[in-house]
Order: structure tokens, then sequence, then C-alpha cells
């Protein structure tokens, strides 16, 4: 399983911003999706999952962000609005052939993306 992430950039605060992952593979299997995000000089934190039918968020970015998915395209998406300074990171996404629900461990995801830089400027 390969994942592919893109739509990251440069925004100003208050912006918004679509993060897409795509997944490829001969057997891809995936249940649950997530992103994660690494800021510079801290370390890698959880963001958003989703599960079959559930979603999980940071609560920093509760009400701001959005999961979704396209499972005919195996595909993720995270929606990013009223974006913060603090948002400012690189964005990875993972997915799990293992768990059904929406974890935020790191450690539960079984495939990483390449990463994608997120730049919120004032």
């Amino acid at each position: 399983v390969q994942l592919q992430a893109s739509g990251g950039g440069l925004v100003q605060s208050g912006g918004s911003l679509r993060l897409t992952c795509a997944g490829s593979g001969r057997e891809y299997r995936v249940y649950s999706m997530g992103w994660f995000r690494q800021a510079p000089g801290k370390e890698r934190e959880f963001v958003a999952a989703i599960g079959w039918s559930r979603t999980n968020y940071l609560d920093p970015v509760k009400g701001r962000f959005t999961i979704s998915r396209e499972d005919a395209k195996n595909t993720v998406y995270l929606q990013m609005n009223s974006l913060k300074l603090e948002d400012t990171a690189v964005y990875y996404c993972a997915a799990s052939g293992r768990h059904g629900l929406p974890t935020r461990y790191a450690t539960d995801y079984d495939y990483w993306g390449q990463g994608t830089l997120v730049t919120v400027s004032s």
C-alpha cells in the first residue's frame, strides 16, 4: 500500500486548504485513516482520523477541520478552515489495515504518506 499526500501550501491566517491522500496498491485494504502533523522542533501529533462511520479529532482543530473519505477512490481528505499560525506543520496521512475505529495512536497505523507542508502566515 502506498499513500500519496498533496494539497499543502502557503495560506494566510483564517484561510482554508484541503489536503488529499490517495492510496494505491495491488492488495489495498485499509480500515481507518488518519492525519498527523509535525511542526518544527515538535513531535508528530495526531490531528484527525476516520473509521467505518466515526471520526476523531484533536481538540484544537475541532470545528475547523473535517476529515472525510471516498473509498471508491481510496482517498481521504482533510478540509482545514480558519487556519491559525499554530497549524503550520508537515501533515502526514496514515492508514491502518488492522483497526476500524478512528484511532489517534500512530502505532495503530501501518502505512504512511510522505508528508505535505502547510504554512500559515499572518
